[in-house]
């Protein structure tokens, strides 16, 4: 797989990770199985800390594992810090820290009011001919790709589209309603509400990417949005990911408080 599209599952692992813990809880943990196509590539632990004064912070690690550790060693750790405002968390700072084998790199995202006010890659790439460049407009009103995920009870989940910019890429994430599953997990028993999901690239990719032009055309891919009742919020517990390889699969295997 492409390293654009590694980043890309990467983010799309990180989003999912994000369910946060109310003020009464300040901690809550949590713990992800990744697979392709029914075998294991990754697994990932997150704490999210949420204070009294309404700032937070996400925080994790993700890890190849499996039949992916024997191709090439692949990690990341991503956290993102913020104030919940008007019931919905509000990015200051986002960064992901990507290795790949021997090489690393790392993004990094300032938020002001929803717009993006800078954006770096440390070491800077070298851009082919067609690539499409990321346009001031691109960084207006947009989410982190961890709580950008992250909503309200009250809010009509499926019925949305998401302004991802995950620290390269800016992507639309157009979610519509495909009803309810039962969902269980370590933490977790009930309903999910499940959202069918188009994929739109927008800027920052190579034009022609087989992995990206794939996705797009695909109407196979699903987040689980769960509701967790002591935060009164909805976020995801399970995500369908359609790739050339296979399906990718990211599973909540455990969500609870820190005691």
């Amino acid at each position: 797989m492409a390293h654009s599209g590694r980043r890309i599952f990467i983010s799309a692992i990180a989003a999912l990770l994000a369910i946060p813990a109310s003020a009464a809880e300040i901690q809550h943990q949590t713990v992800y199985r990744v697979t392709l196509a029914g075998l294991p590539i990754a697994r990932a632990a997150f704490l999210t800390q949420i204070e009294d004064d309404h700032s937070y912070k996400i925080a994790g690690d993700i890890k190849s594992a499996g039949l992916a550790d024997l191709v090439k060693t692949i990690s990341a750790k991503t956290s993102v810090t913020g104030v919940v405002r008007n019931d919905r968390l509000q990015a200051l700072k986002y960064s992901l820290y990507y290795k790949s084998g021997k090489k690393a790199r790392v993004y990094e995202v300032s938020y002001r009011n929803g717009n993006i006010i800078s954006a770096t890659t440390t070491p800077p790439p070298k851009r082919p001919k067609n690539w499409i460049d990321v346009t001031p407009g691109d960084m207006r009103s947009v989410l982190d790709p961890i709580s950008g995920l992250v909503f309200t009870g009250d809010t009509k989940v499926c019925a949305q589209t998401l302004p991802i910019f995950d620290g390269e890429t800016r992507m639309d994430l157009v979610l519509s309603p495909k009803g309810d599953e039962d969902f269980k997990t370590d933490g977790f028993k009930g309903k999910a509400v499940v959202c069918g999901v188009r994929f739109v690239p927008r800027s920052g990719y190579k034009k022609g990417r087989k992995d990206i032009d794939y996705l797009s055309k695909s109407d196979r891919m699903e987040i689980w949005f769960a509701k967790s009742e002591a935060a009164n919020v909805y976020a995801p517990v399970y995500v369908r990911i359609p790739t050339e390889y296979g399906m990718v699969t990211i599973t909540a295997i455990k969500y609870g408080s820190v005691s």
